[in-house]
């Protein structure tokens, strides 16, 4: 779980994930990418005594999101990784359904696809972007997928160590996306529910990123050629 100045979400999130009934153990490593408003850090030292389930790493600087994420990684010790962002745009309710073709052997690797549905207002330009971004990756590695950019992406540790993760800001997500399709993997994808924040709220994303995105996966299908 990366997290960066969301002590206005991150207790929400961190109760909502706790009452999740998981089908297997499971860990929890919060990546504190330097935050500065202060409850970030208070709430998440908060959750550091139940030992054995969650761990704290603290940067002492804002890097990205990349950054976090792959500190985060290159700490769990699972069979299955993946990905909770501290804000209240997925529900964590939904990671049980999203892990099981992994625990099952259907698939090493399942994205949870965004339903950019009537039931709430989204912008315009952040969906089509992300369509675009979609069917770029699905043409440049041969892999039909509806979302590239989605938070929610598991994986097997085995897929986890084919990759060559080296970005550190938003594009981390392109990366993942690429090289996960690259290893030849086949993305299983499930639909989830999904509520976006406004950049009043606190969305960080922005439309450079998107182009930061498009080099990142011509990079990673490049790579090796």
């Amino acid at each position: 779980m990366p997290v960066y100045n969301e002590g206005a979400t991150l207790r929400t999130i961190l109760e909502a994930l706790g009452k999740v009934a998981m089908p297997v153990p499971w860990e929890l490593i919060i990546v504190d990418d330097g935050s500065s408003d202060g409850a970030t850090d208070t709430i998440a030292r908060a959750w550091v005594p139940d030992a054995e389930r969650v761990t704290l790493v603290r940067a002492t600087t804002n890097r990205g999101k990349g950054s976090a994420l792959r500190k985060g990684f290159s700490v769990a010790t699972g069979d299955i990784l993946g990905v909770q962002d501290a804000d209240l745009e997925y529900d964590p309710a939904q990671i049980p359904d999203l892990i099981k073709p992994i625990l099952e052997d259907h698939a090493e690797v399942v994205f949870g696809s965004r339903q950019f549905g009537a039931h709430a207002s989204y912008s315009f330009w952040y969906v089509v972007g992300n369509r675009v971004m979609s069917l770029f990756a699905s043409a440049l590695f041969d892999r039909y997928i509806t979302d590239a950019y989605t938070c929610y992406k598991f994986f097997t540790r085995r897929r986890y160590e084919q990759l060559q993760l080296t970005a550190d800001g938003f594009e981390i997500e392109a990366e993942l996306t690429g090289g996960l399709l690259r290893t030849g993997a086949r993305v299983f994808e499930l639909p989830i529910s999904y509520s976006a924040r406004s950049r009043d709220e606190g969305k960080k994303i922005k439309p450079t990123d998107g182009t930061k995105g498009i080099v990142t996966l011509l990079r990673v299908r490049l790579r090796g050629w």
